[in-house]
């Protein structure tokens, strides 16, 4: 049977988790009857919560808009989820400043039990990451949440971008989604002056700023991640490639990184199309799917998949 005091608690749970809890919900949470319920709120307001009470149909119980609460009671499952986000954003550089993540960590730590300190402060000299965070290219916290304000509102953008060519322009933007890849923030938006979709480099963005206009929406079936993933495919680089895969297409996705190529289904095969500064590197990687194919272009494909054929044979003994 729970305790009067972890039945306050949960009570305090319960509050904090939503904008109005009925009398009700509140009996059937703490297993109590409704002049108990009424005595547990009673005694938060005697410790100094602010529970305020809304009578009538609709009505309920809420913590005053704008209180801070004391601070946060985690078990130690939260207590883990908590310290490795955390540690993540620290390790692999997410946020532009680098103390911030440490900062909450000590302050997660100086309200948490002996025990839990001592084994989550284990854990943190212990966890490794495969990969560094140098490759990483974080933002400003305040700038990653004027970003996702404006998604989630559904408000235009206007902000400058600087191009890998060094090129600084102005856009105007419906923003869909931001995502993260390789230690890098990307946001996905419609840019109105180029009339489609495009995907950017937040750390290239600058002078961002909600503003005024109708939202274009977004296509059906939009997805910020698969976006992103086929605009590295898109990347211009030395050579246009196209190669029919002798594969079904789920299978053929399942086998490739899924920033390396764009796939279609075509008769029962599956086309990929991508661009690529070495030839030699790609024929090795068609040659690790374990299938047959075609190529399509260029001709220069066909000649590195007949060399690194060559060497195979040599090294094969033949």
């Amino acid at each position: 049977m729970a305790s009067p005091t972890g039945r306050l608690l949960e009570l305090l749970e319960l509050l904090q988790s939503r904008p109005l809890t009925t009398g009700r919900e509140i009996c059937d949470r703490l297993g109590v009857d409704p002049r108990t319920a009424r005595r547990y709120v009673r005694a938060l307001e005697e410790l100094g919560v602010p529970v305020e009470g809304q009578r009538g149909v609709g009505g309920g119980y809420r913590i005053r808009p704008g209180y801070r609460l004391p601070p946060l009671m985690l078990d130690d499952g939260e207590a883990l989820a908590v310290s490795l986000g955390l540690l993540t954003a620290q390790r692999l550089r997410l946020v532009a400043d680098d103390d911030a993540a440490e900062r909450a960590l000590v302050k997660v730590h100086r309200v948490l039990p002996d025990l839990l300190r001592r084994r989550l402060e284990a854990l943190e000299t212990t966890v490794g990451f495969t990969g560094g965070g140098a490759a990483g290219a974080p933002i400003a916290g305040e700038e990653a949440l004027l970003l996702a304000d404006a998604i989630h509102r559904r408000r235009r953008l206007s902000l400058d971008y600087v191009s890998h060519r060094g090129e600084r322009t102005a856009r105007l933007l419906s923003p869909y989604g931001l995502v993260v890849h390789a230690g890098r923030w990307y946001l996905v938006a419609h840019d109105h002056g180029r009339a489609g979709l495009r995907s950017f480099r937040a750390d290239r963005c600058s002078a961002i700023a909600i503003t005024d206009g109708t939202l274009e929406p977004a296509p059906e079936g939009f997805d910020a991640v698969a976006v992103v993933r086929r605009s590295f495919a898109r990347v211009p680089r030395r050579f246009a490639v196209g190669v029919v895969l002798d594969l079904p297409l789920d299978t053929a996705a399942a086998r490739l990184p899924l920033t390396l190529a764009e796939l279609s289904a075509t008769g029962g095969g599956t086309r990929l199309r991508t661009q690529v500064d070495s030839l030699d590197w790609l024929a090795s990687v068609l040659a690790g799917l374990d299938c047959d194919f075609a190529v399509e272009q260029p001709a220069e494909l066909t000649e590195a998949v007949r060399r690194l054929a060559a060497r195979l044979r040599r090294r094969a003994g033949h």
